[in-house]
C-alpha cells in the first residue's frame, strides 16, 4: 500500500527537520519547502495528500497558500487537507483560516501527540471522502440510463423522455406495475443530473406507519414526544441538495399529504417539536403502481399534490408489453448470475427461451430476474434448460396460442410436404444443440431431452454422423 505524502512548508529549518523526523517515524513520506512559492511548486510536482504549513511565511503567507492549495486541489478533483502551524498570538487568525477551508491548526509550541493525532485525522477524512467519491462514480456508472436492458419501442420512448428531463430539476412521476424498474429509473435520473454528488434518499411511503410519517420525513427534536431521546434528521433534510424518491407515493396517508405539499411549495420543513423552519433543496421523483387520477377522484389523494408531483409522467411498460426485450434480459441475467455463482453459463436452450417468451411475467423484470437466478443456481450444465425453470414457466408454452407468424392459412397448406417441414425443423434443433454443447453429443442429447441413442439415430438419419471419435 502506498504511503501518504505530506508537504511541510516552514521557513525555520530546525522546525522543518523536527517535523520531517516526527512524521517519517509515523510512516509518512515527506517533502519540505521554506516558502509558499516553493511549496506550490512542490505541490504541483508531487501531488501530496496533506499540506502542513506555518501561518507566517516570507512573501506569500500561509492564508494565501491555503487558498491556492484549495483552488489547485479543486481543479484536479481531489481535496487536499491543509493543517496550519501558528504561534499562540495568531490563534484567532488560524480560526479565520479554517473558514477558508483549513482542516485544523496546531499552536506552537505543540505536543507531538497532538500533531500526530490531527495529521492522522485529516488523512483519514481525506481517505473517506475519496472513497465516497469513488462510490459516487461507481453508483453513477451502475445506474446510468445505458445500464437499462431493452431496445423495444416502448423502452426507447422512456429513454428519450428521461434524457430530456435528466439535466433539469423538474419533478417527475414514474408510473408502472411492481417490478418494472421504477426505482432503478429514479436512480438513473438522479445520477445523470447535476445533483449526483449529493444524496439519493429513497422512502417507501407504504412502509411507514401513519403516526410516524411526519417525524420520518421532517425529523424531530429531542423531547418532542416519548422516546425522542435525541434530535433526528428527517429524510427531506438528508436529501438536501440531492433527490428524494417517494416510492409508492399513492400509499401516503391523506393527513400527511398536505404537509408534504407545503414542504414542496415552500422548500422548508419543520421538525416535530421545533419552532424554526429548516430550508431544504430537494428534487422530488415519485413512483406509484396505482392509478393516481382514480385515487384523486375517489378523494384518497390530494389533487394539488398530484399536480405538484406529476410535472412529467414517465410510464414504465410491463414486460408483457415489450416481450421482444425478454431474450436480451434473459442473457443479461444469465451472464450476471453466472458470474455471481462462478458458473460458466453459455445461455439458454431454444426450448427454455420459448417458454420464457410465452410466460406473461405478472411480476415483470423482477420476476424474470428471480427466475433466471434460480435457474442458474440449479442448472448443472452450462445452458439454462426447461427443467431448471419453475413449473409455471414450463406450462406457459402449452397454454399460449401459437405465434401469428407460425400460423398457416388454409390456402398455404396446399402442396405442403409435412415430412420435409418436420425434418427441417428437427435437423435445425440438432445443429443448434451440437453447437451449444461444443460438439459434445451427450450434452446435446440432454439439451434436447432425448437419449444418446436417440440422438445418434437422428444424426445418422440426416447424414450428420461423421467420424468424430472425440465426441461422446
Amino acid at each position: 500500500m502506498a504511503r501518504e505524502r505530506i508537504l511541510i512548508v516552514d521557513d525555520e529549518p530546525s522546525l522543518g527537520e523536527l517535523l520531517t523526523m516526527l512524521l517519517e517515524r509515523e510512516g509518512y513520506v515527506t517533502s519540505r519547502a521554506e516558502s509558499a512559492e516553493e511549496g506550490l511548486e512542490q505541490f504541483d510536482a508531487l501531488a501530496p495528500d496533506l499540506v502542513l504549513t506555518d501561518l507566517n511565511l516570507p512573501g506569500i503567507d500561509g492564508i494565501e497558500l491555503l487558498r491556492q492549495v484549495k483552488t489547485r486541489s479543486a481543479q484536479r478533483g481531489r481535496d487536499v487537507p491543509v493543517v496550519l502551524l501558528t504561534a499562540y498570538g495568531s490563534v484567532a487568525t488560524a480560526v479565520l483560516a479554517m473558514r477558508e477551508g483549513a482542516f485544523d491548526y496546531v499552536a506552537k509550541p505543540f505536543h507531538n501527540d497532538e500533531l500526530r493525532h490531527i495529521v492522522k485525522k485529516a488523512l483519514a477524512l481525506r481517505a473517506l471522502e475519496a472513497d465516497n467519491a469513488r462510490m459516487r462514480v461507481a453508483l453513477g456508472e451502475r445506474y446510468q440510463l445505458g445500464q437499462f436492458v431493452g431496445t423495444s419501442p416502448r423502452m426507447q420512448e422512456v429513454y428519450t423522455l428521461v434524457r430530456r428531463i435528466m439535466g433539469t430539476r423538474i419533478s417527475c412521476l414514474i408510473c408502472g406495475e411492481s417490478g418494472t424498474g421504477k426505482e432503478l429509473l429514479a436512480r438513473a435520473v438522479h445520477y445523470g443530473s447535476e445533483r449526483s454528488r449529493a444524496a439519493f434518499v429513497a422512502v417507501n411511503c407504504g412502509a411507514i406507519p401513519e403516526n410516524l410519517f411526519e417525524s420520518e420525513l421532517f425529523g424531530y427534536k429531542k423531547g418532542a414526544f416519548t422516546g425522542a431521546q435525541r434530535d433526528k434528521t428527517g429524510l427531506f433534510e438528508a436529501a438536501d441538495g440531492g433527490t428524494l424518491f417517494l416510492d409508492e407515493v399513492g400509499e401516503m396517508p391523506l393527513a400527511s399529504q398536505v404537509k408534504v405539499l407545503r414542504a414542496l411549495a415552500e422548500k422548508k420543513v419543520t421538525p416535530v417539536g421545533a419552532t424554526a423552519e429548516v430550508p431544504v433543496d430537494v428534487r422530488i421523483v415519485a413512483a406509484t403502481n396505482r392509478e393516481l387520477r382514480a385515487e384523486v377522484a375517489a378523494g384518497r389523494f390530494r389533487e394539488d399534490l398530484y399536480y405538484r408531483l406529476n410535472v412529467v409522467q414517465i410510464d414504465m411498460p410491463p414486460l408483457r408489453e415489450r416481450a421482444e426485450d425478454v431474450p436480451m434480459l434473459v442473457q443479461h441475467f444469465v451472464e450476471r448470475f453466472g458470474d455471481e455463482y462462478k458458473k460458466p453459463m453459455g445461455g439458454v436452450t431454444p426450448e427454455a427461451m420459448r417458454m420464457l417468451r410465452a410466460y406473461p411475467f405478472p411480476g415483470n423484470v423482477r420476476e424474470l430476474q428471480n427466475i433466471v437466478e434460480r435457474a442458474v443456481a440449479l442448472e448443472p450444465g452450462s445452458l439454462v434448460t426447461p427443467s431448471s425453470l419453475p413449473e409455471r414457466v414450463q406450462g406457459a408454452l402449452a397454454a399460449s396460442p401459437a405465434p401469428a407468424e407460425e400460423e398457416e392459412h388454409e390456402e398455404a397448406l396446399e402442396g405442403l410436404d409435412l415430412e420435409a417441414r418436420l425434418a427441417e425443423v428437427e435437423r435445425g434443433y440438432l445443429v443448434r444443440a451440437l453447437a451449444a454443447s461444443g460438439g459434445n453429443r451427450t450434452q446435446a442429447a440432454r439439451l434436447l431431452g432425448i437419449t444418446f441413442r436417440s440422438l445418434r439415430y437422428r444424426l445418422v438419419k440426416f447424414g450428420m454422423d461423421e467420424d468424430d471419435d472425440g465426441a461422446t
